[in-house]
C-alpha cells in the first residue's frame, strides 16, 4: 500500500468535523507528538482508511464508510486542537 499524507483526506475530514482539519494539531497517545493532521501518514485503498504518527508509527485514526456514514475510530490521538477554535470553546478532543 502506497503511503500519502494527511491531505488526501482532508475532504473527508472536513465531511465529518466540519471544518477544515489538516492544521488542526493531534497528539499521538503513545508517543504524545503534536503535529497538523495534515502530516499523518495516510493509507488508502484497503477496507478502511488507516492514519498513522509520522513519528512511532502508531494508528491514530481509522476511517470506514458504512452504507454512506463516515465512521471514524480516533483511539490513537490523545488530544486535538483546532487553530480556529478559540481558547474558552470546547476543545474537539
Amino acid at each position: 500500500m502506497n503511503e500519502v499524507d494527511g491531505n488526501a483526506i482532508a475532504g473527508t475530514l472536513f465531511d465529518v468535523f466540519g471544518v477544515e482539519m489538516t492544521d488542526a494539531r493531534g497528539t499521538c497517545a503513545s508517543c504524545r507528538t503534536a503535529s497538523p493532521l495534515g502530516e499523518l501518514k495516510v493509507y488508502l485503498g484497503g477496507p478502511g482508511t488507516v492514519a498513522r504518527c509520522r513519528h512511532c508509527d502508531s494508528v491514530l485514526m481509522v476511517l470506514v464508510e458504512i452504507r454512506g456514514v463516515t465512521c471514524v475510530d480516533a483511539l490513537g490521538v490523545a488530544a486535538m486542537e483546532h487553530p480556529n477554535v478559540a481558547a474558552d470553546q470546547p476543545r474537539l478532543g
